[in-house]
């Protein structure tokens, strides 16, 4: 391990200084967004935890991802990646969560090409999603999956109106 990134370290600083509570689910990005959460001295005081639900049924029976989603759109879509960070949220008990899901190749999946990504995210006043097209290697695509995750997770518990 190389120590903690900018992005996580500032994410767990606000969520801290806030009181939030943060989780993750992760298919893309396999836990890596989690790891770069835990790797931050003092995580703990923020994050309860992480699901990394890779297959279908995972994200299904762990997140409550509806089977007719993931049957009609497959599992790379900006509606999973929202019901996966909703169900991490109520799963964990959570104040916020971030979901990651995309292709990261080394072919298309779902009917959608190498650099597809959509960020979930879920916290008191509801979810959105997040698209993101990021060229590269698996590797690279991964890495910018996990910076753009703890980024947008950091914007949205720092705007005005989640101020606790």
């Amino acid at each position: 391990m190389t120590g903690p990134s900018e992005e996580a370290a500032g994410l767990v600083r606000e969520a801290v200084r806030r009181g939030l509570t943060l989780a993750t689910a992760e298919s893309l990005t396999g836990g890596a967004v989690a790891a770069a959460v835990v790797d931050v001295p003092g995580a703990s005081a923020c994050f309860e935890g992480a699901v990394v639900s890779y297959s279908n049924r995972v994200k299904e029976e762990v997140l409550a991802v509806p089977g007719t989603l993931l049957a009609e759109r497959g599992s790379v879509d900006p509606d999973v990646a929202v019901a996966m960070a909703e169900g991490a949220r109520r799963r964990l008990g959570t104040d916020w969560a971030v979901a990651t899901t995309g292709v990261a190749g080394p072919e298309s999946h779902d009917g959608k090409p190498v650099g597809t990504v959509y960020l979930g995210l879920a916290g008191p006043g509801g979810a959105t999603a997040h698209a993101l097209t990021v060229a590269g290697d698996r590797s690279a695509i991964r890495a910018a999956a996990v910076r753009a995750a703890l980024d947008r997770l950091r914007a949205a518990i720092t705007l005005p109106a989640n101020s606790q």
